[in-house]
């Protein structure tokens, strides 16, 4: 019978992971091996679609080619801000929120609303505030800090900026949420015992919380690398799918949709490019 009961177990466990494994191997695994292989060749799309194998040919490309310089410059200059300082302030919210204050679980359900809002809405309600004549502009002229308004999405300088801004608001809230479940999953007695130690505040904040929390930082530091790399809803909305003004928001998930889907015959180039970012 324990022979038996093993093997239904394990026919369970088999029934509930492949349909989750069949997707994956369908809509992931697969691809992914196809645009590996798609990146060795120079596609034809005239007629019946036509390989033609050319080797590191795209790789090497990809190198010299000015655009995915850019585009690569602009992602990590994105990344380098965006992961820290969304993950400080998910970390400091996460605190505050789990400090006992009033009306605690209101802020909680306030804070969280970016969160389930897409980020196609997010991004024209910000390009709605960071136009000419949007509430930014207004503010920052009534206060005396610009004598004229600003073309924050028209301006190479400052869209990448604004992006920067929109991202961080949107996606902190998360964050937070999942830094706030490791805050209580800490045992009160561990706060209690260096308490009675004579621990401070701040020796409890350093010897306790920081160390039980790593864990959750390093899954929070991990999911921000991967979706900020992958960065290309709001560039694609805010530059109209061009990348501008002058490049300005070309990211290397925007340029392989150009590749791929703008510019005939680089689908080849455009997987390699992908190849590379991942």
């Amino acid at each position: 019978m324990r022979k038996k009961e093993r093997i239904g177990e394990a026919a369970q466990g088999i029934a509930f992971v492949l349909p989750t494994v069949i997707i994956m191997t369908i809509f992931m695994i697969l691809p992914i091996i196809y645009a590996f292989y798609l990146s060795f060749n120079k596609v034809s799309l005239v007629g019946d679609v036509q390989y033609q194998f050319i080797g590191f040919k795209n790789y090497l490309t990809a190198f010299k080619d000015e655009r995915v310089l850019i585009a690569l410059k602009n992602t990590l200059r994105y990344v380098i801000i965006v992961v820290p300082i969304q993950t400080m302030i998910a970390l400091v919210l996460a605190f505050v929120l789990n400090s006992g204050i009033k009306f605690q679980n209101t802020f909680r359900t306030l804070l969280f609303l970016p969160t389930l809002t897409s980020s196609s809405a997010l991004t024209m309600i910000f390009m709605f505030l960071f136009s000419m004549n949007g509430p930014v502009n207004n503010l920052l002229l009534q206060f005396g800090l610009l004598s004229e308004p600003v073309g924050f999405l028209n301006e190479s300088a400052t869209v990448m900026n604004a992006i920067i801004i929109m991202n961080i608001w949107s996606t902190v809230p998360m964050f937070m949420t999942i830094y706030l479940a490791g805050l209580q999953d800490i045992p009160n007695t561990m706060y209690e015992a260096a308490e009675m130690d004579g621990a401070s505040v701040l020796q409890r904040l350093t010897k306790i919380t920081i160390p039980q929390l790593v864990p959750v930082t390093n899954y929070i530091i991990m999911v921000g690398l991967a979706s900020t790399f992958q960065l290309f809803d709001q560039t694609y909305i805010v530059s109209g799918g061009s990348g501008g003004p002058n490049n300005a928001t070309l990211t290397l998930s925007l340029i392989i949709y150009q590749y791929a889907f703008k510019t005939f015959g680089t689908i080849g180039y455009a997987s390699a490019i992908a190849i590379l970012l991942t």
